[in-house]
This record gives C-alpha cells, structure tokens and sequence, in this order.
C-alpha cells in the first residue's frame, strides 16, 4: 500500500512526499529484481563450493597420480652405508635395488699455487711473463704496467678465464698471489712455467682423480661426486679409507611410500567428507546442503565410493586397500590399520607396489587416474563443468539486473516528474481555495 502523505487541512502539510512516494513505488515494482539478487546469492554460495570440492579433488588427483607413477613414491629408494664417514649415497627412483662394496683410496683434491711474499698488494712488480698451465692447458701471461702490482694482476687473471681464481693473501710477511683451479682432480691442475717475472711460485696441492673400487672395479673420478658408476646412484666420497669397505645397501623407502599412501587417504576423505556434507540432513533443522540437490554431485560422490573399492587378483593376498590395512567406514571416509599397513610395507613391499601400479595397467592408482581424468578434470570434468554452467547463469543474472535497474532509473525520473506536478497543484490549493472563499463572502455581502 502506498501512503500519499496527503492533509488537505493543513497549509503546511497538503503536498506529496514525492521521494518517499516514488521509492515505495519503485519498490513495489522491483520484486522481481530481488528474487535475481537472492538467486545470485544463491549461485554465489553454491560457486563457493564448487569451487573448494575442486581444490580438494585436484589434490587428491595429484595423490592418486603420485602413486600411479612408474617413478614416484612408490619407486623410491634409500641408501644406507656402513660407513658414512667414508662413504654416502643417493639413489635415484628406478634405480635397482641391490648391495655393493666401495673402497674410497683418496679423494679428488684441487690443485692451487702461492708465490713468495712481496711488500704489499700495491708493491710494483717486475716485469716479465709467465706461463699457466691449467690441465695441460697453457697461457701465457704478461705482467707490464698494466698489471705490475700483485693486486691488479690477481684482477688480470680472474678477468682472462684461465681456468684459475687468483687473489691476494696478506700475512706477517706481506701479500702472496694465490692460485686455486676451478676444476678439480687432474683436469684442473695448475703448472707454472718459462717464469721470466720474477716471482716465485710454490705448488700448494696437486689436482689429482679421486680413486675407489666398486664391487672390486677400479674407478678414478675428477669429482668427489660420483655419479655412473653404479646405475642411477650418487656417490658421496667424504673421506679416504684405503684399507676400509663400506658396504652400500639399496633398498625401497618405505617412509616415502608410507606418506604417499596416507596422503592419497587425507586427500580422499577431504573430498568424500565435502560431498557427504551436502547430502547429510542436519538433525536439527532438517535440511541438506545447498548443492543437496545436485545431481552432478551425487554421480561424483557414487563414482568415487565405487572406484576406491576396486580390487585386483592373486598378488600374494594384496588385492584391494583392505587388504594393505586401509579400511573403510559407514560413510565412506577411510582410515590406515597401521600394524597391518606396516606389515604389507616391510614384507611385501613388491606387492604393495604392484597393487597401486602394474605392468598391464591394471593398478589400482592406475584405474582411479583414469577415472579422475575424465570426472575430476578441472577443465570438463562434473565439477568444472557445474561451475561453468553457475558462472553462465550468474552472467545472465546480472545482465538482467543491470537492464532492469536502467529502466528502472528511467521510470524513477518520469515518477519524480508526474508526482512533482501533482505535488505542486496540491500545494495550490489552498491558495485557490481561499481565493474562491473570498469571493463567495464578497457576492454575500453584496
């Protein structure tokens, strides 16, 4: 109902409120314009949702495809040394499993050189040539005035690329020129020769290889770093023992594929608990979620509940999660029997792994990848897609407010102009009025 704010027997109060009359017009007129905002609020909530179920379900993808990896968690592997001291290792996933004995003889060492002490860094030097030699590699280097001062030619040769990092060591006896090579072992070491400059040259470590046997196979290496020798390991020479063997052990990482597994399970129950939350009926008000009603959800929640029972055969027992200590509850959320689970990892850990992935393609991580592929895919998978069609119908929604509050703003304007006018006779009346009074009174008299 619209008030006019109409009292024809008060001078002061006989016109229109025109704003308020207009508003309560236009938003008896604009109902329909509020039951757009409510949905799109509506498709907001939802769109939020959506939103965090396809976060948690690409989490869970990457889970899923961690396990299905030919080279992931599930492939790999520790190293253990007796005698880390001597001797560390890494081994790359792939790598084979297995047991081997390295004797380290000596490490690569760094070749470098000093001269005898002179005055100062500044102190000017003779004049003359030298030649460096860097792993056979020989230059020739000038000292004139240009470079006569230990300082500058230390600059001299670091700008030349020669193989070497030149610097001034100062001491009780004054500043030496220091020479260490940047490569190491025997490729890296540094000669001089045809000394004509006047400066004396002191060889302070030869570069030589590091030398080992592996599995009784003799090895030289420029590095300390070892990599090739075994197939797919690393090894880490830390200190000479001739006469010591360290025995290097090879073996799966079950703690990474412990994690692996317990990660694929967080990440299920993320997103199997957020789709049971929509379907779940609150005890006290009796309703569902907002998405309760999505059907693309309930195919999703019936997808994932049926793909994480899938089961292989044979496999030594290992045939579905149940079987490795994974169980699932009443509302579809798993949990991990740790003895059991670490039972199937320290004892049939093949199995275990030939469970999530097989040659054939057949693993249970392998299948749920797939599956993931084609519903959980960010791109069109059910989720992706709800979003679009929200995101579609959330556009369609604004354009419509948009046009409606357009017109809307143009119908306020003609409502401000009709009810002005009405507003201004209104507020004549009174005056026609007592015009009209006063020519009655005057014809009376008469």
């Amino acid at each position: 109902m619209i008030s006019l704010n109409l009292n024809p027997n008060s001078a002061d109060n006989v016109g229109l409120d025109v704003t308020s009359v207009v508003d309560q017009i236009v938003a008896s007129e604009s109902t329909l314009e509020t039951t757009w905002k409510q949905q799109k609020t509506s498709l907001q909530q939802q769109a939020s949702i959506l939103n965090t179920l396809q976060s948690n379900l690409d989490t869970f993808s990457s889970s899923v495809n961690s396990l299905k990896d030919p080279l992931g968690a599930l492939s790999a592997l520790q190293v253990t040394s007796s005698q880390p001291s001597v001797l560390t290792a890494a081994a790359q996933n792939g790598a084979d499993s297995g047991t081997h004995v390295v004797t380290v003889n000596n490490l690569a060492t760094t070749s470098s050189a000093y001269t005898d002490a002179v005055a100062s860094g500044s102190a000017t030097l003779q004049t003359g040539t030298f030649t460096l030699e860097v792993g056979g590699n020989a230059s020739v280097v000038v000292i004139d005035a240009s470079n006569n001062t230990l300082d500058n030619l230390a600059a001299y040769l670091n700008a030349q690329s020669l193989g070497v990092s030149a610097s001034v060591i100062n001491d009780a006896n004054g500043a030496r020129l220091a020479l260490v090579s940047k490569t190491a072992g025997a490729p890296g070491d540094i000669a001089i020769t045809s000394n004509t400059s006047g400066l004396v040259f002191h060889k302070a470590v030869n570069g030589v290889n590091a030398s080992l046997t592996v599995d009784g196979v003799p090895i030289s290496s420029a590095s300390n770093t070892v990599s090739g020798a075994i197939a797919g390991v690393t090894l880490n020479l830390a200190s000479a023992a001739p006469n010591t063997e360290a025995v290097l052990t090879i073996t799966a990482d079950s703690d990474k594929a412990s994690q692996a597994v317990r990660k694929f399970v967080d990440g299920y129950n993320a997103i199997i608990g957020s789709l049971n939350s929509q379907f779940a009926v609150n005890a006290v008000s009796g309703t569902q979620g907002i998405l309760a009603g999505n059907a693309a959800l309930r195919t999703l929640q019936t997808s994932l509940l049926s793909n994480i029972t899938y089961a292989i055969s044979g496999n030594n027992g290992l045939v579905n999660l149940a079987s490795l200590g994974v169980e699932m509850a009443n509302d579809g959320t798993l949990s991990i029997d740790d003895t059991k689970f670490n039972a199937a990892l320290g004892n049939q850990f093949t199995d275990l792994k030939n469970f999530f992935q097989s040659a054939g393609g057949t693993g249970f991580a392998q299948v749920f990848s797939n599956q993931l592929a084609r519903i959980g895919s960010s791109v069109d998978g059910i989720i992706a897609t709800g979003l679009d069609e929200n995101s579609a119908v959330q556009r369609m929604l604004t354009d419509s407010i948009t046009q409606f509050e357009d017109r809307m703003a143009v119908r306020r304007r003609q409502l401000i102009t009709e009810y002005s006018r009405i507003d201004t006779m209104l507020r004549q009346y009174p005056l026609i009025l007592a015009q009209i009074t006063g020519q009655l009174s005057g014809l009376s008299q008469s």
